[in-house]
């Protein structure tokens, strides 16, 4: 009922403006018709009426413009028909008018013209008339239309900012919540059957949703039901998705909404709709409350800031913190909060007895992958032989989004080449398009650049094959994708931590493509300014990060906090020695890829020309070059709870 009435206020608003504007339009009309004058030109009024001597009169108006009085014998004549016809109704006004640049040189044009005819008679002559006028119609108008029109921007400016007809579309409204309500008679087809992989995330959910509906299963031990929990983890794992899930399954009343619905440029107005916010879902408790991003109103508050722009985020801050546990708390209201950036958010929000409890949603692991795709490609008509095993060894690192790309993509490359159903191949050029970015095979190269490229992604290919600890090589391409010129596509492990050995590995199987040029060409190039970026990088961790430095020793010099300090943690003295080693480590590696690189420099060689004729070579070509790997994947063994 609320919105039909919203809707006819907005109806009633947009017939009074175009009422406003047909007044305006009318009023422009009748002003028109109501002066008859026509216009003409200077050069007719010289050359024709003041020869024929048929002007009576002439008047200059405001400077500007110059009305013409005709005689009463002139207006007899034919040609002024038009102005004949209406002769009674204008009476003394005006016949004729024409625009002037000024009146003054329009006088003068008056006395040069009839110093150019002599034969026009002294009483003949017509001297101007000067008269200035304000016209009352003209300067309403002029300040009434801008004020009007200034009127309905705010209006519609305040309108929007309040939220529209979808949140009362009053101006009032401002400080209203703009949480959107999930209950039992919203048809929200999301539940827990859709979130694969996320297993202990959703045991915690369930736990709450459970809270909700049984209150008293818990709370007959004597047992609280927690008053807050945070989703946290990289963008794409599905944090969001299972707060919609937790809207699909509840029985109670969700309010959802995005931290940034509090932010606003008026005071007060933030803090204001976290008061309503929690003032509706207790009336409507038991509920919960789902803040998406609340970074954007939980960040840490500062330390002696000058009053500025942060202001009003610390007081909604402020209020969402006694609103969560302050004296006036209902505990029948649990907040559920999303957030990618958990170390930025202030203490005192992350604390028991606000939230309770932290769920770390992280990357999918195999086996969650597996059953991410079975959720994806339910409804996409894949072939019956397509391998899910297969489809998550292939996407290490993916995201829940990630996937969900991956099987939308798959899907068009297979309509794309007017297939039936989607393929293994699909998939595989869909992972190659996500990861490398589109085929460039129109890019203009020489042989000589294909050439370099070739052996520069052979040099990685040969190195990677030859370490215990390197990514396995699916395989190499010296076709153009997004900005690289070529890519050699590795199955990196799934490793839970990392040793040095393995870091060094993979930092020299980077190296080897710009150690194969050097080899071959006894020159490098800039192709390799992604690889030295990446070993940069990793170089710079194993120093300052992971303390794998014996030089440096046991000392690292991350700060988990996140807060920037513009001051280095390290003397000058300790700098110089990181940058040393930073550098030594880089050297070393570089010269063991040369030296792999020098006793394979045969096979180096066969397979950068394999590759010059085929422009993509996988696993199998490097094996009937460079022999079976001897280092074999390690098997995953899953840990299993103990049960008592």
């Amino acid at each position: 009922m609320k919105k039909k009435n919203n809707r006819t206020q907005n109806f009633n608003f947009y017939w009074i403006y175009a009422g406003i504007a047909l007044i305006f339009i009318a009023l422009q009309f009748v002003n028109t018709v109501s002066s008859p004058l026509k216009k003409i030109n200077k050069q007719k009024f010289l050359t024709e009426m003041l020869v024929e001597n048929e002007v009576e009169r002439v008047t200059i108006v405001n400077n500007e413009y110059v009305e013409v009085h005709l005689k009463k014998s002139a207006i007899e004549k034919e040609k002024h028909k038009s102005v004949n016809t209406n002769s009674s109704r204008l009476g003394n006004r005006p016949h004729y008018y024409f625009n002037v640049t000024s009146g003054e040189q329009f006088e003068n044009d008056l006395k040069d013209f009839y110093k150019k005819n002599p034969n026009i008679s002294v009483n003949d002559q017509i001297v101007p008339d000067v008269d200035t006028r304000k016209n009352v119609f003209g300067d309403l108008i002029g300040w009434i239309v801008p004020l009007v029109i200034m009127i309905g921007i705010w209006f519609l400016i305040m309108k929007r900012m309040s939220g529209g007809a979808g949140a009362g579309g009053s101006i009032f409204n401002i400080g209203k919540s703009k949480a959107e309500l999930f209950d039992k008679d919203t048809k929200e087809k999301t539940n827990f059957n859709d979130v694969a992989g996320l297993e202990g995330a959703k045991e915690e959910v369930k736990e709450i949703v459970d809270f909700l509906k049984n209150p008293k299963k818990y709370t007959s031990l004597g047992g609280k039901i927690p008053k807050g929990v945070l989703l946290v983890g990289p963008p794409g794992t599905g944090k969001t998705l299972l707060a919609k899930a937790v809207a699909g399954e509840a029985k109670v009343p969700f309010f959802s909404l995005s931290g940034s619905d509090f932010v606003e440029m008026f005071v007060g107005v933030g803090a204001s709709r976290v008061r309503d916010l929690f003032k509706t879902a207790k009336s409507k408790s038991p509920s919960i409350v789902f803040i998406d991003e609340i970074d954007a109103i939980g960040r840490s508050r500062g330390k002696n800031q000058i009053t500025g722009a942060n202001d009003e985020r610390e007081n909604t801050l402020n209020q969402l913190l006694t609103e969560m546990d302050g004296f006036g708390t209902n505990h029948h209201v649990i907040v559920i909060a999303a957030t990618n950036r958990a170390d930025v958010l202030d203490k005192a929000l992350v604390r028991a007895g606000r939230f309770d409890r932290q769920i770390y949603v992280d990357l999918p692991e195999l086996t969650e992958r597996k059953e991410i795709f079975k959720v994806h490609t339910k409804n996409l008509k894949v072939s019956k032989d397509l391998d899910l095993d297969f489809l998550a060894k292939q996407t290490p690192g993916f995201s829940g989004a990630d996937i969900a790309n991956l099987c939308n993509e798959s899907a068009l490359i297979a309509a794309r080449k007017n297939k039936k159903q989607i393929s293994k191949q699909d998939f595989l050029d869909a992972v190659d398009r996500i990861v490398g970015g589109v085929e460039r095979k129109n890019k203009l190269m020489t042989e000589e650049e294909r050439e370099i490229i070739a052996y520069h992604e052979s040099g990685h290919a040969v190195v990677s094959w030859m370490l215990r600890y390197a990514a396995p090589l699916v395989k190499v391409t010296i076709v153009p994708r997004g900005k690289s010129l070529g890519a050699a596509w590795y199955l990196p492990d799934e490793r839970q931590i990392t040793r040095s050995e393995q870091m060094l590995d993979e930092m020299c199987a980077t190296l080897g493509g710009r150690a194969a040029e050097e080899i071959i060409y006894k020159k490098t190039s800039t192709g390799a300014l992604n690889d030295l970026e990446k070993v940069s990088k990793q170089a710079k961790a194993m120093v300052l990060v992971y303390g794998f430095n014996e030089k440096i020793g046991n000392v690292t010099y991350y700060d988990s906090s996140g807060e920037q300090s513009f001051s280095k943690p390290y003397s000058e003295d300790t700098a110089k020695k990181i940058d040393m080693e930073i550098k030594k480590i880089i050297d070393i590696e570089y010269k063991r890829a040369k030296e792999i690189l020098k006793k394979y420099q045969d096979s180096l060689t066969e397979l950068a020309k394999l590759l010059l004729k085929k422009e993509v070579i996988f696993k199998e070509d490097l094996e009937k070059i460079l022999g079976e790997r001897k280092w074999p994947n390690v098997k995953k063994v899953k840990i299993q709870k103990s049960e008592k």
